[in-house]
């Protein structure tokens, strides 16, 4: 085989069949478009490091990833948005199967009763975790169903005023501006008061021009918010209740539907995604009955065939590839379908027992360390209301702290310094994973570097 397409099985006979068929006599006449002055040649040749073979190229390709680090390498304390928890292997497994990881948006629900079903049990228990009756079949992120829920309650309050609250995820409130700024209503941020979202604040804020009101379902620092006593704020008024939740925290927190909500979005990460470097992630959004069809993306239902056996179909679906496009509720071209089915494999695995026990676990986990840290004379910020995170102040920069800490083996928090409004803040994150001998040490490390 010659230097090119090393590693692809390809013969020398197979290279001139297809050059004769596509009419050419050589590779290089592939490329006669292209000036000689910008080409390769023998004289000018690119200088690359000589071709290695494919079991030396695989052990230099591994001793490159053994330098990454990672949850298998480190113990991790890092969330802020992306998170540590347990995903059966079952999950992946599923995922690989090329039925559904090749699979397209099923437009023939005849060929693809497997995606559509799939698809169908995610709405399904979306619903039943956010306590709301209608639940989309995903969006690309949780951030940018949130997106999408103001476009909703701008469309249907004809409102162009939304609240939301200090308390949320910082690169939420940047996803939330751009919309913001190209469906052209206002933004307005909350402050807080005792961690959670000033009550006071927004009663004097609400009015005759507010849309919607933000709240996140734990907040950006842990704590978790009064959903009720904000719905009640709203008593009087049009605008409704946004609600970003955690679903994995939705185990063991009362409903956001139960609580007055009216649009609830999130991101699946936390329910059966790995981390992932970031992505890719898998947006929630579920809403109250009234509003199905403002839903963006696609909606699939259940129904039956002409035998009367069970069936399932794309029910509902507003973007304007598909409708008149002033009527469109977005512009939304594909959903995240692949990782849809991951968080529903991953439900089906673990149950509601399951999930209960993970949320729970996490709570344990985290209120542990956070009380160990501060029999420690570590200063910790954050109230006892918190989920799985929660606020520490450092007598040293954050990301100085940060890189002794991953010397010793730990992926330490993340700093709010910023977002929280005090010097040398972090968030630090401990999920139902971490070892009591992980804490322990953790525990330790921080303090030592604290008293250094």
């Amino acid at each position: 085989m010659t230097e090119q397409h090393r590693y692809l099985p390809t013969t020398e006979q197979d290279r001139k069949e297809m050059l004769e068929t596509i009419g050419v006599s050589s590779i290089k006449d592939l490329f006669s478009d292209i000036p000689e002055s910008t080409r390769a040649t023998k004289n000018k040749a690119i200088e690359l490091e000589e071709a290695l073979s494919e079991q030396a190229l695989t052990t230099y390709m591994k001793q490159l990833a053994g330098k990454n680090t990672t949850t298998d390498t480190h113990a991790y304390f890092l969330g802020a948005g992306v998170y540590d928890h347990y995903v059966p292997s079952i999950v992946n497994h599923v995922l690989l199967r090329s039925e559904f990881m090749t699979a397209y948006t099923p437009y023939q629900p005849e060929a693809s009763q497997g995606e559509l079903q799939a698809l169908f049990e995610f709405q399904s228990m979306m619903c039943e975790l956010t306590g709301m009756d209608v639940a989309n079949s995903s969006l690309y992120d949780g951030f940018t169903s949130l997106g999408e829920a103001c476009n909703l309650a701008t469309s249907v309050t004809k409102k162009q005023q939304v609240l939301y609250s200090k308390g949320m995820h910082p690169q939420a409130k940047e996803v939330l501006k751009t919309y913001a700024y190209g469906m052209e209503y206002q933004v307005s941020e909350a402050p807080l008061e005792n961690q959670v979202t000033d009550l006071n604040w927004l009663k004097e804020n609400i009015n005759e021009e507010t849309a919607a009101v933000i709240i996140q379902y734990p907040n950006f620092f842990g704590n978790v918010e009064d959903l009720r006593a904000v719905k009640d704020l709203l008593a009087d008024s049009k605008a409704l209740l946004i609600v970003m939740a955690n679903p994995l925290a939705l185990a063991l927190l009362e409903s956001p539907g139960k609580l007055g909500a009216d649009i609830v979005v999130g991101d699946t990460q936390p329910i059966g995604l790995p981390m992932s470097y970031g992505g890719p992630h898998c947006g929630y959004f579920a809403v109250r009955k009234q509003y199905m069809r403002k839903v963006p993306s696609r909606i699939v239902g259940q129904t039956v065939d002409s035998d009367g056996k069970r069936g399932f179909v794309m029910t509902l679906q507003t973007r304007e590839q598909h409708i008149r496009r002033e009527k469109a509720t977005s512009n939304m071209s594909s959903n995240q379908a692949l990782t849809a089915l991951g968080t529903s494999v991953f439900l089906a695995a673990v149950g509601k027992q399951g999930l209960q026990d993970m949320a729970q676990q996490s709570v344990n986990h985290a209120h542990y360390v956070k009380h160990k840290l501060a029999e420690k004379g570590v200063t910790v910020l954050s109230n006892d209301s918190v989920f799985h995170e929660f606020v520490v102040q450092l007598s040293k920069p954050v990301s100085e702290v940060n890189d002794r800490l991953l010397e010793k083996g730990f992926v330490g928090g993340y700093d709010v310094s910023k977002e929280w409004g005090a010097d040398n803040a972090t968030l630090i994150c401990v999920t139902e994973k971490r070892t009591i001998e992980e804490m322990n040490s953790f525990v330790e490390a921080l303090a030592e570097e604290e008293n250094r």
